[in-house]
Formats: C-alpha cells, sequence, structure tokens
C-alpha cells in the first residue's frame, strides 16, 4: 500500500462546523461526468467565447466553454414539495439537481419527468453515518449496503455518477487505516457501478484525509479503476491549497464539480463572488484539463430561500461560470 502522512494539522468535522455558521441545511445534505452530454435548453446553459491572443496579438479562433447548472438538492432552501422545488430550479434557469440517495425514487422521477430537469449526480446519503473507513467491519458493511443503494438511484434516475466522501481519519482512525479501508470497501462496489454505468465520485471533505492534489491523485491510482474518479468541491479546497492547483493533478478524472464559494472570515456563509475563490484562474485550470460537465451548487439555504433569492443566485453563478 502506498502510505502517505498528512499534510497540516487537525481537520475539522464539516457537519459540526457548517451547524455553528448557520449552515446546518448544508451540513444534513453535504455529507453528501466530465464529459456528460449536452442538454438542449440553451438558456439554462452557460457558453462564454473566449478569444486567446495568438503569439502575434491576433485573435485565435473562438474557445466555448460548456458547463450545466444543477443544485445539490439538500441544500435548498426554498419550501416545497420535490416536484415544486424542481420547478423553481427549472423557472430559476437551471438545469439539473443533484439527489440525495435513499429518496422516494418514484417522486423524484416525477419531479423530473414534470420540470424537464436532468439528474446531474447522486450524493450518498450514508457515508458520514456509515463511512468505510470504521473499524466495526458491520459499520462498513452498512456503508457499502448504502452506497449500493446511491448506485441504484443513480442508475434510474439516469445520472452517471455518486458522491461519495471515502471515509474520516479521526475519533481513533488514522490516515493509513483511513486509506486502506476505505479502497478495499470501494473495491467491492465496483462491480456493481460497472454493471450499472454509474461512476464512484470521490469528495474530498475537511474528514483530516485526503490534504492535497498529489494525495488524491494516489489514491485513485491505488484503486486504479476507470470506473472511480474525483467530484471536486472547489470551495472545500482553499483550506489546503488553491483549487487551480488541484486541477491540473486531478485532470480527466474530474467527474463532477461542486460549486461553492468560500471565506477566509465568513467560511461558507458567502455568496458567490464574494468569498476568495479565484475564479478566473478555477476557470481557466477546468478549461486547459478540458473539463465540460455540470457545475453543481452547494450553498448557504439562506441563499436559496425563496424564488427571487434562487434567481439572483442563478444569475451569480451564471457570472461564475462565465469567470
Amino acid at each position: 500500500m502506498i502510505k502517505i502522512k498528512r499534510a497540516g494539522g487537525a481537520g475539522l468535522d464539516r457537519r459540526g462546523f457548517l451547524k455553528g455558521t448557520g449552515m446546518a441545511a448544508v451540513a444534513v445534505a453535504a455529507f453528501g461526468s466530465a464529459n456528460f452530454a449536452l442538454g438542449r435548453n440553451a438558456a439554462s446553459r452557460t457558453e462564454t467565447v473566449l478569444e486567446p491572443a495568438a503569439e502575434d496579438g491576433r485573435a485565435t479562433s473562438p474557445k466555448k466553454r460548456r458547463m450545466r447548472k444543477a443544485v445539490m438538492y439538500a441544500t435548498l432552501g426554498i419550501k416545497g414539495t420535490v416536484g415544486e422545488k424542481f420547478q423553481a430550479l427549472k423557472d430559476a434557469g437551471f438545469e439539473g439537481v443533484e439527489p440525495m440517495s435513499h429518496m422516494n425514487q418514484e417522486e423524484v422521477l416525477k419531479a423530473f419527468a414534470d420540470s424537464g430537469l436532468k439528474a446531474a449526480s447522486v450524493c450518498c446519503s450514508t457515508h458520514w453515518g456509515k463511512p468505510l473507513s470504521d473499524p466495526s467491519a458491520e459499520v462498513r458493511a452498512e456503508g457499502v449496503a448504502g452506497m449500493q443503494q446511491a448506485l441504484r438511484d443513480a442508475h434510474v434516475y439516469g445520472a452517471s455518477s455518486v458522491l461519495l466522501v471515502p471515509g474520516v481519519a479521526r475519533n481513533g482512525v488514522t490516515f493509513d487505516e483511513c486509506w486502506s479501508r476505505s479502497i478495499l470497501e470501494i473495491r467491492k462496489l465496483i462491480p456493481l457501478a460497472t454493471e450499472l454505468g454509474v461512476k464512484i465520485a470521490i469528495e474530498d471533505v475537511w474528514n483530516d484525509f485526503i490534504t492535497t492534489p498529489q494525495q488524491a491523485a494516489a489514491y485513485l491510482d491505488e484503486i486504479a479503476s476507470e470506473q472511480v474518479g474525483w467530484h471536486f468541491d472547489i470551495g472545500n479546497m482553499i483550506k489546503y491549497s488553491p483549487p487551480e492547483t488541484w486541477i491540473p493533478v486531478l485532470g480527466k478524472r474530474i467527474l463532477k464539480l461542486h460549486v461553492k464559494e468560500y471565506s477566509k472570515t465568513k467560511i461558507f456563509n458567502v455568496r458567490l463572488l464574494e468569498g476568495d475563490d479565484n475564479w478566473p484562474a478555477i476557470m481557466k485550470a477546468l478549461d486547459d484539463v478540458g473539463y465540460e460537465g455540470w457545475g453543481i451548487t452547494e450553498q448557504p439555504d439562506s441563499q436559496t430561500k425563496d424564488v427571487e433569492s434562487l434567481k439572483e443566485f442563478s444569475s451569480r453563478l451564471d457570472r461564475v461560470l462565465a469567470s
């Protein structure tokens, strides 16, 4: 096994931290592919024309950036049924949504059909309560079963990947134990993921585990499966190093994005474009690795609490994706 030591100090329990910053809805949700085929609804798709200069100063042929806008369902603040929330997203200019696993499949399917939204991803809802790094084999087995359901949900909804936080290296679990245990359990999931045609997308959270892009790449290398890639959360990375330095290392293995603002003073309680994310640098790095897929937002629920705030949030996301 490749043994890579954790960089930096102790991490932060994301659920407890977000609750402390007034983001309980995000906490419930977040512990929770590139090149996804483009839809026909141009109104909800961002297309930015970039005109890089040639060596002689003349403009070269335009380059288009295509990303599809989606929202992580459990971070929505707007009230209503699943169908009403989906429709509000559609009306605000979004094209997709990332539901949690273990929701009522019939209700979710109807909401997709009625609204016309697409499944950008599915977020596993059991990976924090039943982590694949747990010392108990029984708990790990429950975590595998939860992820299996998440994969089946994604298949039913037409999502191409499931977001998985692979483990937590705290409370008696060392970095190396989290590494080895989680990889062993993920390998058990690969046959079902392959059968269903759904990829496993690893997300890095403040879980005292992977803290550098080199560790992330080595983790995927050891799993050694095209069925496993990365769900890159932009806002989470600034704690460790600029997001734009992770993107070239992960490259084509970035399956999906979580688009999230971060502030060194306000943490996640900040609006898009008002934090410390260097969006032009981030978007350029994504362009350089050829990412054209879903941009899924994960935000404080207060920013999407009603129709008007949802539309304003959608407008800010357009500006981010056009940076």
